[in-house]
């Protein structure tokens, strides 16, 4: 029994704690942590019989999906996929673990997010982190030297997560890369124009497309005296600039990496600046920047990317951004990454977090990024084989934070279901009949329902209708089954007619095409 009421004091006081961190508005993942040293506590009272009581949750970082959000989702993902097909795309499906091999060395700092599976005394194996990598072993290992792919699945990342901002341990990812030897900018430019098409269709508000290029950081990392093995550590560095202010990135840089503070001070000058083609041409007038080859390169391509922008009509939204880092190991040349600008939905401090419920709260970092990696494929080939590509990741969970918490803070209804008619009864004895009929729509390829009741109320069959956004009723009755009709009621404005058996099929999808 003393064990007992010590747990129940612990209880307390953790509970206090808990309490305490939400009144003060603390972050999200330290009150998660302390629930979740709550509910541990709580398991170990047990039930009244004394034994360890199991707490119904979802694994941290994971979350399900009600029919509603489904609905959302899968309206997100058809316009993804429209788009994807539009642009001549074809689809494939990849192993959800793969070698713990094939995905060591391909992450930089991130290499520590990934899921290892325990050893069952056979392969040792890992689930995937992205869906690039897995693409990269598949060209490889099939020989394909140029296709243009779509992969939508779920990733796995040992993260720290921030549901509320889309972060999660479980998660799709939607992608789009185009592998082949290619004119230079082409591919690089079609996959902005994606993204552009995607992020203008979902009608997320106003967004940002920063490109930037891997050669220019190398470059500048160069003229401004970082050393070569701390190249990528340092743009890993420079990567947190959309997440922490100059000042922390540039004490990260000189105290844990030590960079020396003038090199530091260099960087500093140019990841502030911002523009579009004019940028590339001042930059390559840059004193400093043309000693570096490789930034050459980089610029020469950013204002060829500008050119085909312009032609595709979308240099509205993209930003050329010294700042833009990303910081996985493979990519090569161009990068890109679209954010959110519009009020709102742009990144927020940590006190805005827990701020007002709605549209307000919707706070996401990056929709979208992508670039060049041109070496990743080559990394699994034998004989080293290039394939050079680019793509680019639609951040699905990011995007589909927003349009639920838009679905909310709307009036409108979201449908779960396709049904387009009810076959309903006004009197008793018909089952059969509505049994008779159903089957007649279903082999029509109409989407029907019926309740599951021998002899139920019609009012309950038009409530169910009303709920579910079902937009006709087909009524039978003993006069209609005389008359060889069935009674068709539009559930929103209650008008009815009498419609011949023969022309049923054909009517219903007048009537649910013209809705």
């Amino acid at each position: 029994m003393e064990d007992k009421a010590q747990i129940q004091e612990a209880i307390k006081n953790q509970g206090e704690i808990v309490r305490k961190l939400k009144s003060e508005k603390a972050s999200k993942d330290q009150i998660d942590e302390e629930v979740a040293k709550l509910l541990e506590l709580k398991a170990q009272l047990g039930g009244d019989d004394g034994k360890h009581q199991f707490v119904l949750k979802t694994a941290k970082g994971t979350r399900d999906y009600n029919p509603k959000q489904m609905a959302i989702r899968e309206k997100v993902f058809n316009t993804i996929i429209g788009c994807f097909k539009r642009h001549g795309a074809e689809t494939i499906d990849t192993p959800v673990f793969e070698l713990k091999e094939t995905l060591t060395g391909k992450y930089g700092e991130d290499s520590k997010l990934i899921y290892d599976l325990k050893d069952q005394g056979g392969e040792l194996l890992s689930l995937r982190y992205d869906l690039t990598v897995p693409f990269a072993r598949y060209l490889a290992m099939n020989k394909i030297t140029n296709i243009k792919r779509y992969h939508i699945a779920k990733v796995y990342r040992r993260d720290n997560p921030a549901m509320t901002r889309g972060r999660y341990r479980e998660f799709y990812q939607c992608d789009f890369d185009i592998a082949g030897q290619y004119d230079a900018m082409i591919p690089d430019a079609e996959c902005l124009k994606i993204v552009h098409e995607i992020l203008s269709e979902l009608d997320l508000g106003d967004f940002r497309i920063k490109v930037n290029d891997r050669r220019i950081l190398d470059g500048m990392f160069a003229v401004c005296g970082v050393p070569d093995d701390k190249f990528r550590t340092i743009c890993s560095t420079v990567d947190k600039l959309d997440k922490m202010p100059w000042e922390d990135v540039k004490k990260e840089m000189v105290n844990e990496k030590g960079l020396s503070e003038e090199a530091a001070d260099q960087i500093g000058e140019y990841v502030s600046m911002q523009g579009g083609m004019d940028l590339a041409e001042r930059l390559l007038q840059d004193q400093k920047m043309c000693q570096s080859k490789l930034a050459c390169a980089g610029l020469s391509d950013i204002k060829l990317l500008f050119s085909y922008l312009q032609l595709f009509q979308v240099t509205d939204k993209v930003v050329f951004d010294l700042s833009l880092a990303r910081g996985l190991d493979y990519y090569t040349g161009i990068i890109y990454e679209a954010v959110l600008t519009q009020a709102g939905v742009a990144p927020v401090t940590a006190e805005a977090q827990n701020g007002a419920p709605g549209e307000e709260s919707v706070s996401v970092g990056s929709v979208a990024g992508g670039g060049r990696y041109d070496g990743l494929v080559g990394m699994f080939d034998p004989k080293g084989r290039k394939v050079p590509c680019v793509g680019v990741s639609i951040g699905i969970e990011r995007v589909f934070s927003i349009m639920e918490q838009k679905a909310e803070a709307s009036a409108e209804k979201v449908r779960t279901t396709e049904v387009q008619v009810m076959v309903a009864s006004a009197q008793k004895n018909l089952l059969e009949e509505k049994l008779k009929l159903i089957t007649e729509l279903w082999n029509a390829g109409i989407k029907a329902e019926v309740m599951y009741k021998k002899n139920p109320k019609l009012l309950s069959q038009l409530q169910h209708c009303e709920e579910s956004g079902i937009p006709l009723v087909a009524i039978l009755g003993e006069q209609e089954l005389k008359d060889g009709v069935v009674k068709l009621r539009v559930v929103a404005t209650r008008e009815e007619a009498d419609i011949s058996r023969a022309n049923l099929i054909d009517e219903i999808r007048r009537r649910t095409s013209e809705a």
